[in-house]
């Protein structure tokens, strides 16, 4: 998961002009280590509710839920908290200062629209839903 994080942000923030360098988790604090392992727990739940369009990837790095119930807004807080802690986590160990949480939330956010799959709900750049 480390690597996969560090690749993305190695070619979503090498594509941004303000940024000279990669930038990634420099240190597996534990707030980071346990938002990496409570992602994976939840990778295959929350794929399937992907799958079912009760959830969309925004377009600012977090997941929404379009529907479903209680348990899918519980789900869909606990990813976007983990979420947040990661980026969080990128920005304060690389120095970026707080309006970079911005970049590092689109940087994501474009990533996972790309890997979504066909038929799942991602929002575009002004706010509409749209189906891959």
């Amino acid at each position: 998961m480390r690597k996969m994080i560090m690749s993305v942000l190695f070619m979503g923030l090498m594509s941004t002009a303000a940024f000279a360098q990669s930038y990634d988790i420099k240190e597996m604090t534990p707030a980071v280590t346990s938002a990496l392992e409570a992602r994976k727990a939840r990778f295959s739940e929350l794929k399937t509710l992907k799958a079912e369009g009760i959830v969309g990837e925004t377009n600012q790095g977090y997941v929404e839920a379009l529907g479903g119930d209680k348990a899918t807004a519980k789900l869909v807080a606990m990813e976007n908290k983990d979420r947040r802690a990661i980026y969080e986590a990128i920005v304060t160990q690389n120095d970026l200062g707080a309006s970079a949480l911005v970049t590092v939330e689109g940087v994501f956010a474009k990533v996972q629209r790309d890997k979504a799959n066909a038929g799942e709900k991602v929002q575009d750049a002004s706010g509409n839903w749209i189906s891959k």
